[in-house]
Parts: structure tokens; C-alpha cells; sequence
């Protein structure tokens, strides 16, 4: 029997008391911060709309060992500061009383954030309501319990962020060395696009027609964090829509993609001759594989020289865009195609270790996130002991109706 099992049966053998949220603990609004008063570093970190500073203040509202949860734009995220920080005006704090863990709050509300994100109105700005988390109904076990259930999950957490340090780590590692590779590889052989390429185009500037099904619509969505294109889409176009289109404007196995709109500077690698079609938001280049190899013009697209042009010719104040005509002048390091071949051969095998999923490190850390969830779910499951706690309007509403009758 654990340690936790123990606990369970000693103190509470008849289940625990669950509560509304609202009469566990204090659900606490930040107070709004304006730009001026922000820096960007500093020893307060300032929340607002989602888990990453807004910037640093020289003041803060709440202590260290704080849960929060996020209630606009990235609304129905759960954070936890082991800093003193600055809550602002879309950042709810969590205030617990005496027998309250703070950090148990903030595994619960982990273990509720499903139900809390399917409460988020869809906006312009999304919003989660107070409401919505005032009745999030939770259990409230004797306090060892909270700090054993802790205990447990926390080894979880650590480790996980043991594994996602070392996976950032190896990222570094690997920008540091493509970068070194790419800059090292020529003697003074530096060539634009448009010298390297046989087209460079973008897709059509016209809403295609819809269908229920056909060729598959992507946008910038459907491009993830590892390069790819998911084409498990909801979008499709006509079979004839696409074969209209010139030939430029249809992929094919070793051509490179490219976002010039909004999320600009993304290059995705074709790999397989598979139709699918794409708006202007999203560059197409077709490598002349005599001057360069595709594979390696996405590695050079990818280095940070290039994001660096890539930045200076974006234009625009709503929507940043990289003109077509700006892109065929950026350039890349072009060195002989042997020793293309051989960075290629280098950087892949790099790139492979840190970012499949279906090995490595990003295998492990999916794993242990699986692993918390599972035990996390099962650790704050407990049977109800018959007392659980209403809000002050239920009960009022539940006398009322003894009352009558």
C-alpha cells in the first residue's frame, strides 16, 4: 500500500468534501498595468493575456508559489509563478486559505483545464468568464493528502522539465552549429534567390472555389512547429481548380515552401509529390537542383542570417509581408553541391534528433507528460463524502425551496 493510499484511508475513508471554487479559495483579479510602466527585464514579471511576460515591473501584487490562470487572449491557460510577480487586469490569482495547497490548486485546475477552455467565448479577444471558473467543482481532501498528491506530481514535472532543458539545449546546440556549417561553407560565394531558383511564386491571389472534398486547402495553420504541413485538412478545393493553376503554383517533391505574411520566415521542405494548393501568404520556390540542393536551400532558409533578412524586408504595420520581389533578392551561401550534400547529410541527421517525436528526447517528454496526466487524473479522483459544499446563492435558493414546502 502507498503512502498515499495510507492517508486516504486514515483521514478520510468516506471520501472528501468537494467544493466550488469559489468557496475554496479567493479568486482574485490583477490590476492593470500600462506599457509605460513596463520594462523589458527586470525582477517582477507582469501577466496578462498569456503565459509569457507582458514585460518586467518594479512592483508586484502577489508572493511566489502563486497559481494564476489566464482569462483573455490565451484564455483558460493555468500558470504558476515560483517568483513574486505582477498580476495585471486579464490574470486572475489564486489566494489560498489555511488547508489549501496552492500548488494542489494548480494541478487541479490542470486537471480541469478542458472543461474550463470549452467555457472560453470566441471572440475577437477570446474571454473566460469569472463564472466559469468560480463553479469549477473540485475536491478538497485533509491537507497531508494535498501535500502527498504534490509531492508525486511535482516528481513528474521536474523531470519533464529536466528532459524539455536538455531538448532546448540540443536546439541551441544544433542553431549554433547550422549556422557555423552554412557560414563556413563558401569562399565568398553568396548568391540571391533568383539565382538559384527556376521560379519563385506565391499562391493564387483569388479565394478558390470550395468543396467538400478534392484537393486539400492548407494555410499557415496547418504548418507546425516542426516544418511540416499537416494535410489532414478541413479545406478542399476542386480537382479542376488545381489544374488550372500554373505549374509553378503546384507543389512537387523538392521544391520549398515559404510564409511571407503574418508568421513570415517558415520554411517547409516538399518531400513527397502530394497535390494540395496554398494562398499568397505562402511563397513557393522551385530550387535549380544544377546550383543548389533543395534540401539545403531549407536549411540556409531556416539559418539565422536569413531570418535576419527576413526581418528587414518585411514591410507593413497590421500585417507584416515579405514581397515576392524582396524574397528573390535575399540570399544564401551556395558552396559546391558535394559539400551541399554533406551539410545536408549533417544537419538532418541533427534535426531528426530534435524534433521527431518518435524518438529522442520529444518521444520521452510526451511520455512523461502522458504519464503525469494519467496519474494526475487518477490522484484527483476521489469518492464524495456526502458534504459537498454549495455556493452561498445554492444554498440560499435550496432553504428557499425547503421553505415552501
Amino acid at each position: 500500500m502507498s503512502r498515499l493510499d495510507e492517508l486516504v484511508q486514515e483521514l478520510c475513508p468516506n471520501g472528501v468534501t468537494y467544493k466550488k471554487l469559489v468557496d475554496a479559495v479567493s479568486i482574485e483579479r490583477g490590476k492593470r498595468v500600462v506599457r509605460s510602466q513596463l520594462s523589458t527585464s527586470g525582477k517582477y514579471p507582469v501577466y496578462q493575456n498569456s503565459l509569457t511576460p507582458l514585460g518586467y515591473h518594479t512592483d508586484c501584487n502577489y508572493s511566489a508559489n502563486t497559481t494564476f490562470i489566464i482569462v483573455a487572449g490565451a484564455a483558460g491557460e493555468i500558470g504558476f509563478s515560483d517568483r513574486a510577480f505582477w498580476a495585471a487586469d486579464d490574470c486572475f490569482a489564486i489566494v489560498c486559505p489555511e488547508g489549501v495547497l496552492n500548488r494542489y490548486v494548480y494541478h487541479l485546475l490542470l486537471n480541469n483545464q478542458n472543461q474550463l477552455l470549452s467555457k472560453v467565448r470566441k471572440a475577437s479577444i477570446p474571454r473566460l468568464s469569472r463564472s466559469a471558473i468560480e463553479n469549477l467543482v473540485i475536491p478538497v481532501p485533509p491537507l497531508e493528502i494535498q501535500r502527498e498528491i504534490v509531492r508525486i506530481l511535482d516528481n513528474f514535472t521536474e523531470l519533464t522539465a529536466e528532459l524539455t532543458a536538455e531538448l532546448t539545449a540540443r536546439k541551441t546546440q544544433y542553431t549554433y552549429y547550422r549556422d557555423k556549417l552554412l557560414a563556413n561553407s563558401y569562399k565568398g560565394e553568396i548568391k540571391q534567390l533568383e539565382e538559384c531558383c527556376d521560379s519563385i511564386a506565391d499562391g493564387d491571389h483569388q479565394a478558390p472555389p470550395k468543396a467538400d472534398s478534392g484537393v486539400p486547402f492548407i494555410t499557415i495553420s496547418d504548418i507546425d512547429e516542426r516544418h511540416e504541413i499537416n494535410l489532414n485538412v478541413t479545406k478542399y478545393v476542386p480537382d479542376e481548380y488545381y489544374n488550372r493553376l500554373a505549374d509553378k503554383r503546384r507543389p512537387q517533391k523538392g521544391d520549398v515552401l515559404y510564409t511571407v505574411v503574418g508568421s513570415y520566415g517558415i520554411p517547409v521542405y516538399i518531400s513527397e509529390n502530394k497535390k494540395f494548393v496554398f494562398q499568397r501568404h505562402i511563397a513557393i520556390l522551385r530550387p535549380n537542383n544544377a546550383v543548389i540542393d533543395s534540401r539545403y536551400l531549407y536549411h540556409a532558409m531556416n539559418g539565422t542570417a536569413f531570418h535576419r533578412q527576413a526581418d528587414l524586408a518585411a514591410k507593413g504595420a497590421a500585417q507584416k509581408t515579405i514581397g515576392l520581389a524582396s524574397l528573390a533578392k535575399m540570399t544564401v551561401p551556395v558552396p559546391p553541391l558535394d559539400v551541399q550534400n554533406r551539410i545536408v547529410n549533417v544537419l538532418d541527421n541533427f534535426e531528426k534528433i530534435c524534433s521527431d517525436l518518435n524518438i529522442g528526447l520529444p518521444a520521452e517528454i510526451e511520455a512523461r507528460q502522458k504519464q503525469y496526466e494519467y496519474y494526475r487524473d487518477k490522484l484527483l479522483t476521489f469518492a464524495e463524502n456526502g458534504n459537498t459544499i454549495l455556493s452561498r446563492a445554492e444554498q440560499s435558493r435550496a432553504e428557499q425551496s425547503r421553505a415552501e414546502h
